[in-house]
């Protein structure tokens, strides 16, 4: 059996998905490690998995973490480059000594996190890279993650996303410096962006094709798995004795406009006669905060997947993980991005036409609306289970973690571990006419 070092960026969102991939391989009879700062150490959710602490001398990880939940739009994005920075940084010199010392022969890296490759191609080790939100794979034909901009396929939509990865380059220019600084410092060939630091030998993604904008520049390393899920669902019972459609509203953890973003959702549930369920840490002082209409059922958590089983549709903020539960439920989604990553989210989600987005400053009366159309209109649920079926015959964790297996230098499977059929093109991606940087400098 193989040992697993296991790197990625210390948030919730990605080391979930991370978790579920390393539960797969214990259960398989792998042994998995993170490797972080120790306050990243309470963000596993994977029984077995064990933990490497680098970096034990920095600064707590909470001095990144929080200032996020402020940013909106490209507001505070420097402090969050300089904390992709500081933890490349940390990577780079700390990790190699640790891998070294724990025995780990394979390590699976979160795209986000270029250390963890750097790190991988100097040790001489294979790795698998992971895309847990969308793939920051480049290509002219797609808008770059960070942008809400739709597709378009046509010569000015071609010249606007070229212009759009300039000022990526731009935005990222520190992480750039800090990849061509440690790609020197470990030996390797010069680089500077994020994707020039990708697994050459393999690329997964938690997407499925129809959510991601169609791409004709994929390397044959690169699968679309589906969402990284692992066990069942735990289940809900929604108190009884009200039988009216229920919607389901989660907005992540994010803080900012949070309490207005509930009472407009609650307000417009209200004028549709239809019941709402809120879900977030805190949302108990929210509710009494912000006297939200219609006496919405309101908890710190529960499971979203449990509850999508009783949901009309569910309103977000459009984060991956988020947006892939009710997909894979078959319940389409009302989107109201906040920040990051989730415009772009909503734009795909738009495309695929599983949902209606809409922006965070909307009227009570335009969610309303959005709402009443997306379940009005059978359209929008036909999509989000024709989705469904798509990423049920992706394959999800069991397929990643035997395409991770099947990495040159991974040890086979124990005897008797369940592994499923390889799925076909249509699902993998297809239209592969070139390749990622990172697998033209492997041939």
């Amino acid at each position: 059996m193989s040992h697993f070092a296991v790197i990625g960026p210390p948030l919730r969102g990605h080391y979930k998905p991370l978790s579920n991939l390393a539960r797969e391989l214990i259960d398989r009879g792998h042994q998995v490690t993170f490797i972080h700062h120790p306050d990243a150490q309470s963000l596993i959710e994977a029984e077995g998995a064990s933990f490497a602490p680098i970096g034990t001398d920095a600064p707590p990880v909470s001095r990144w973490t929080l200032p996020m939940a402020k940013i909106r739009g490209l507001i505070g994005l420097g402090g969050m480059m300089d904390g992709m920075v500081r933890f490349t940084d940390m990577f780079c010199r700390e990790a190699p000594d640790v891998i070294r010392r724990i025995g780990a022969d394979a390590l699976i890296v979160d795209q986000l996190e270029a250390g963890g490759g750097l790190v991988a191609e100097h040790l001489g080790l294979p790795y698998a890279s992971v895309a847990d939100t969308m793939p920051i794979n480049r290509e002219d034909g797609i808008p770059p993650p960070y942008v809400a901009w739709p597709y378009d396929p046509s010569d000015k939509g071609l010249k606007r996303n070229r212009g759009g990865w300039r000022v990526t380059d731009l935005l990222l220019r520190k992480v750039g410096k800090a990849i061509e600084a440690n790609a020197r410092m470990l030996g390797l060939p010069a680089r500077r962006r994020l994707e020039d630091c990708l697994s050459p030998v393999l690329q997964l993604s938690q997407m499925v094709p129809s959510i991601d904008f169609p791409r004709r520049e994929l390397p044959a390393t690169f699968h679309y798995t589906g969402p990284f899920r692992h066990g069942e669902a735990e289940d809900f019972e929604v108190p009884p004795g009200d039988e009216r459609p229920l919607v389901y509203c989660a907005l992540g953890t994010l803080q900012g406009q949070r309490v207005e973003l509930f009472r407009k959702v609650a307000q417009a549930c209200a004028d549709l006669d239809l019941r709402l369920l809120l879900t977030q840490g805190g949302l108990s002082n929210v509710k009494r905060a912000a006297k939200l209409p219609g006496d919405p059922l309101v908890y710190d958590w529960v499971s979203q997947e449990g509850v999508l089983g009783h949901a009309d549709l569910i309103v977000c903020h459009g984060g991956i993980n988020t947006v892939l539960e009710p997909l894979a439920a078959g319940v389409p989604m009302v989107l109201m991005p906040l920040a990051f990553e989730q415009g772009a989210i909503a734009a795909r989600m738009e495309y695929a036409g599983a949902a209606r987005e809409l922006s965070f400053r909307s009227s009570a009366a335009k969610l309303a609306a959005a709402i009443s159309e997306v379940r009005g209109n059978p359209s929008f649920r036909a999509k989000a289970r024709a989705i469904q079926q798509e990423m049920l015959a992706a394959g999800g964790v069991r397929r990643a973690v035997d395409l991770i297996e099947r990495m040159p230098g991974v040890s086979a499977p124990k005897a008797g571990a369940t592994t499923v059929p390889t799925a076909p093109d249509d699902v993998r991606g297809d239209s592969r006419s070139g390749s990622s940087s990172a697998a033209s400098r492997a041939r």
